[in-house]
């Protein structure tokens, strides 16, 4: 039996990130991506695909990295869920963006890419930090519904645009995309969602709240 997590922890882990300044122009870890991967509890994957994940962000960090490590106007960040890889950061033109894409999509593993790169230089520290205390406030504002697992919901702010991921029903992606629209600062939210059937969602539940893997689930299509 998972034991209970009180808000008081999740705020304390949800600030931590606020305490580390990250340049522009690093290869693939920004701030938002460290508090997107910070939370695991719940999560309605399986063990198997929650390591492939972690093993699809490090190999396309790292490729990334080999191709435009000496660009400074590329900034790039990838987080997968699911085996859907998420690309925020920006780039200086559509040639390029297409091409992250690319090398994204050929890491063994991946199922489909997200690519939402943006076409403009690098942001400055400042807004990395704003894209953290947005990504806290987000993820506080759905702790705040016990209508909603927020543990399985992963959340990535780029330039006050926040990105939704997670295995999820019709009915929680619609609440949670509202919710987040809500929070102060927040100018655009997309939805990388997976949607899955209530009773697929019941079934997994059921599993990780006795402490067992969850069943292998394949939603639809990550929906805007």
């Amino acid at each position: 039996m998972k034991l209970p997590v009180t808000r008081s922890i999740w705020t304390v882990l949800l600030m931590l990130p606020l305490f580390t300044l990250v340049l522009p122009g690093c290869f693939p870890v920004v701030a938002t991506g460290m508090v997107a991967g910070a939370m695991s509890i719940s999560d309605r994957r399986t063990t198997g695909a929650q390591a492939e994940d972690q093993a699809i962000e490090l190999k396309a960090a790292s490729r990334l990295r080999d191709r435009f490590s000496s660009d400074k106007a590329i900034s790039t960040s990838v987080v997968s869920f699911n085996r859907t890889a998420l690309i925020t950061g920006f780039a200086p033109d559509a040639a390029t963006k297409l091409e992250i894409g690319e090398i994204v999509a050929k890491v063994e593993n991946v199922r489909q890419v997200v690519n939402e790169i943006q076409l403009s230089g690098p942001a400055g520290t400042v807004t990395y930090t704003q894209d953290v205390y947005l990504t806290t406030r987000v993820k506080l504002t759905l702790l705040d519904h016990r209508s909603i697992n927020a543990n399985s919901i992963k959340v990535v702010t780029e330039s006050s645009t926040v990105y939704l991921m997670g295995l999820v029903t019709e009915k929680e992606a619609n609440e949670v995309a509202s919710l987040t629209s809500r929070v102060p600062g927040v100018r655009r939210v997309v939805r990388a969602f997976e949607i899955i059937s209530e009773g697929q969602r019941k079934a997994i539940d059921r599993a990780v709240e006795a402490g067992s893997p969850p069943p292998e689930t394949r939603g639809q299509n990550p929906k805007p």
